[in-house]
């Protein structure tokens, strides 16, 4: 956070001369950086116990929590996985991503400004 102080004279003093002075203080908030969602896309040919294990290891999800997840992704299409700074998001995607070529499923993992 930034501080800005002003300065001002008192009460009937141009300069502040009188030994009184007011300062009016303000305050400048900066910006929390923006949110990004990160989505799992369903496809016809990546095993769904992939799928938990993705969740699991790069969302530290529990068994329970990666089953449900997986079923919204097989049922909907696509289901967030979490949410994140932009920096995260990226690393999440890029993980996820690389980790399924490693083991040859086309299984896509996306990112988008909340």
């Amino acid at each position: 956070m930034i501080d800005h102080s002003v300065w001002v004279a008192g009460p009937g003093d141009k300069d502040g001369d009188d030994g009184t002075s007011t300062v009016l203080e303000t305050r400048t908030r900066t910006k929390r950086p923006p949110l990004y969602k990160v989505l799992l896309l369903n496809d016809d040919y990546t095993p769904m116990e992939f799928v938990v294990a993705v969740l699991e290891r790069f969302f530290g999800m529990s068994h329970a929590q990666a089953f449900e997840i997986m079923l919204t992704v097989h049922k909907k299409g696509v289901a967030v996985v979490g949410v994140f700074s932009h920096e995260i998001a990226e690393t999440k995607v890029a993980q996820v991503m690389d980790f399924a070529r490693q083991h040859q499923h086309p299984l896509q993992c996306t990112m988008e400004k909340e």
